[in-house]
């Protein structure tokens, strides 16, 4: 598949739907009242998706590695935050697992587009 828009990037439609269960999470539970935690929490969700959006735009597969890289790291990020809802009990064991492995599966598959992008592209010489 020939990607065209930022929207037609796995990852980013991956990190949508993270976002999408963050803020649902937030709106349902306790970490709607942890202003800080809940603040830094949809941020680095959100932050993932914006990152790929920038680097498509980046120019050069280099810059959008490291914007993918970024987004990669807010992916972790998220992974951390949701140690302290859990901690807190601001969330259940099964919200946090089901959260957590979205975010892995995320970095993941950043993790498997940097690789793409990082690969020597050969030209064939006409003949």
């Amino acid at each position: 598949m020939r990607i065209e828009r930022f929207e037609d990037i796995e990852s980013w439609q991956l990190a949508r739907e993270l976002t999408k269960a963050v803020y649902a999470i937030v709106r349902t539970t306790p970490l709607l009242e942890d202003y800080s935690l809940r603040n830094q929490l949809t941020g680095a969700a959100g932050s993932i998706m914006h990152n790929i959006a920038e680097g498509f735009d980046a120019g050069s597969n280099r810059e959008f590695i490291r914007f993918l890289r970024y987004a990669k790291r807010s992916c972790t990020e998220v992974q951390s935050e949701l140690y302290v809802a859990l901690d807190q009990r601001y969330c259940t064991r099964v919200d946090f697992d089901e959260l957590y492995e979205q975010a892995r599966l995320v970095r993941a598959k950043i993790g498997a587009f940097i690789k793409y992008l990082s690969k020597p592209r050969t030209v064939n010489p006409e003949p």
